[in-house]
């Protein structure tokens, strides 16, 4: 498998389908410009037979962090942070469904956001879950912000500990 930073010389975005049209929209229109204006990275994983082919994407940022949205522990902890590592956006094509690619793009991810975080050092990595995938994510560590069903965190530390970087 190859994880690649989106290349729309390349990759066939709009054979592209998660099922959700918000990720798909975002990956056909979006992915590109924000890459352009130094607001997000898209990395995809390609079809080794067919490498224009798509398997699935996600999506990294910064984003800043709500403290009080932490429980208390962390907020303490983190008192002088400002911000945080953010998977906007990660999706399968429905063609490769079921085959364990959702959980190689997370670890993947996180490996990458592991690796950012020993040069610029933030505290957490959020996650904007899309239409239930929630439970996706708590598999994996995160826990529910306080006040955002749909927005997890996992703290560095505990992906450092599971990836042993």
């Amino acid at each position: 498998m190859k994880m690649v930073q989106l290349d729309k010389a390349k990759h066939d975005r709009h054979r592209f389908d998660c099922g959700i049209d918000a990720l798909n929209n975002y990956f056909k229109i979006m992915a590109s410009q924000q890459a352009k204006k130094d607001n997000t990275r898209t990395f995809v994983l390609e079809d080794i037979n067919c490498t224009e082919h798509v398997i699935g994407y996600y999506t990294l940022a910064m984003a800043p962090i709500d403290l009080a949205s932490l429980p208390a522990k962390l907020q303490k902890k983190h008192h002088n942070a400002s911000s945080g590592g953010l998977i906007a956006r990660l999706a399968v094509d429905q063609r490769y469904k079921g085959n364990g690619y959702g959980e190689w793009l997370l670890i993947d991810a996180l490996r990458k956001l592991l690796m950012a975080s020993k040069t610029v050092a933030f505290p957490v990595v959020i996650v904007d879950a899309k239409d239930g995938a929630e439970y996706f994510y708590e598999k994996y560590g995160f826990t529910a912000f306080q006040d955002a069903e749909n927005k997890l965190f996992i703290t560095i530390a505990d992906v450092r500990a599971s990836i042993g970087l």
